[in-house]
């Protein structure tokens, strides 16, 4: 069941994220360079917006992109803080597989408008709002199904490499999308539509929420104390657990399994510790994600001079990038029992390879694979850190006392939070575009530095555990 539960959960997020990536490949190809294709075959005009998609053929097409981007991701972020306190209190296999079917018909129906010949911005603005609405069922829902079903001690490496669902799918999402960019880009919406709405399908049939729904167990949520706890926040004696108390503390006893107990409420969720720093470094740390995500491809169209296909191509290197990242910071912060830790040593290494990748990351198609990978690693590892292990841990808390109520509001919090932050960055990127990509990149190593600062409290506090358990260590040993 535990197999079961995360590969079908794998495959509902990695068809959330291919039914999101269309829109970043479509982009040059709904406001391309006419004039490479040569004179206007229909009335011979000089126009060099003739081969656009009305009403992206205007000077101010960023702008438009950044609206199309924003809608999408405003949506979300709104969303997202409503969605959790629903994910508590509704079967998570009617709400995850609802919202899967209806998001795949509001991407299919961007793509009808392509053959429905419509050009009107209102139209795929209101696509996109749907579509940001709904998209909000699916990550409380799976980060709570896992949670249920996986306890706390290999969490952040079992849940880094089940991440990946996230590059996978944007990955995918990008060479669908490609087959048909440069032909027919509605088809680009509509088969990641049709597509997300069949594993919503298969998600109602098969989803297993809940150990005791099939005679199983649940698993422990805590640790004993001689082990390293994952997460940093957890005692009051850092990273290590070293305080002496034993999980049967905090454990579920049978009685407390048999109480149905009650959902926590938005401001007993805030108040859990931990859960304000991870949430507002997820804010910076995923407007640098989002970025890439929806405006690489033209970035690369615009220094690299690639096609569009080559560009979204190209792009999905920063995703394999993502899923050896996210591997390996949960595989370094269960070893080391610092999450926090973790992602503030990758966030400080992130700021200059950005700034090398501007520099130096098309002076050749070697160079640019290289640099793409590193960035992506470097930037989406402590994203899918706090997106998973955190997020489970948080959800989980000591202080929680075996209530498992919380799972979906904390993970809700913490990704809407990052979602206001992914609603920003490519706003800010179509705003600053026309200035320059160098301006860009600044913004996106700010947002990086910003991140790693807003950590420094819960760093210092894993660091001081890790320097207790040590002296108590030597101690122990001259004992």
């Amino acid at each position: 069941y535990r197999g079961l539960t995360l590969v079908l959960t794998f495959f509902c997020y990695t068809s959330y994220h291919l039914s999101r990536k269309p829109i970043s490949i479509v982009k040059s190809q709904l406001h391309p360079n006419c004039s490479a294709l040569g004179v206007n075959p229909h009335n011979g005009s000089n126009s060099t917006t003739w081969c656009s998609w009305a009403p992206f053929d205007q000077d101010n097409y960023k702008e438009l992109f950044g609206a199309l981007d924003n809608a999408f991701l405003v949506a979300y972020a709104i969303g997202m803080f409503i969605s959790g306190i629903f994910g508590e209190r509704l079967p998570l296999r009617y709400y995850l597989s609802g919202g899967m079917v209806l998001s795949g018909l509001f991407t299919a129906l961007f793509g009808l408008g392509y053959f429905w010949d419509i050009h009107v911005l209102w139209y795929f603005i209101i696509m996109q709002v749907c579509n940001g609405l709904v998209q909000t069922t699916g990550w409380p829902s799976v980060v709570a199904c896992v949670g249920n079903w996986f306890g706390k001690g290999k969490r952040g490496l079992i849940m880094g490499i089940w991440n990946s669902h996230t590059s996978v799918g944007n990955i995918l999402g990008s060479l669908i999308a490609g087959i048909w960019v440069s032909s027919k880009w509605g088809l680009s919406f509509i088969v990641p539509g049709i597509i997300i709405a069949a594993v919503g399908v298969a998600c109602f049939f098969f989803l297993v929420e809940h150990p005791e729904d099939v005679g199983c167990s649940p698993p422990l949520h805590h640790v004993m104390s001689e082990e390293k706890d994952p997460e940093g926040v957890t005692s009051d004696d850092g990273p290590l657990g070293a305080s002496g108390h034993s999980s049967a503390e905090h454990s579920e006893s049978p009685k407390e399994l048999s109480e149905e107990p009650e959902a926590i409420s938005f401001l007993g969720a805030l108040r859990i510790p931990g859960v304000v720093e991870f949430s507002l470094c997820l804010l910076f740390a995923k407007l640098v994600s989002y970025t890439f995500l929806y405006w690489l491809p033209l970035y690369i169209v615009n220094v690299a001079h690639f096609g569009a296909k080559e560009a979204g191509d190209l792009s999905t290197l920063f995703d394999v990038g993502g899923i050896l990242g996210g591997i390996f910071a949960g595989l370094i912060s269960d070893y080391s029992g610092g999450r926090a830790t973790t992602c503030c040593a990758m966030l400080v290494v992130a700021a200059p390879m950005l700034f090398l990748y501007n520099r130096i990351g098309q002076t050749g198609i070697g160079t640019s694979i290289a640099m793409l990978i590193v960035c992506g690693a470097l930037v989406n590892g402590p994203y899918a850190l706090i997106t998973t292990a955190v997020s489970a841990d948080l959800g989980t808390h000591e202080s929680l006392k075996g209530n498992a109520k919380a799972l979906s509001t904390v993970t809700a919090i913490i990704d809407g939070t990052g979602s206001v932050g992914a609603a920003l960055g490519p706003l800010l990127a179509g705003l600053i575009s026309p200035t320059g990509w160098n301006n860009v990149f600044y913004m996106l190593i700010a947002a990086d530095v910003l991140a790693c600062l807003l950590l420094a409290r819960v760093v210092v506090k894993e660091v001081r555990g890790w320097c207790g358990y040590m002296a108590r260590k030597r101690g122990y040993v001259r004992q």
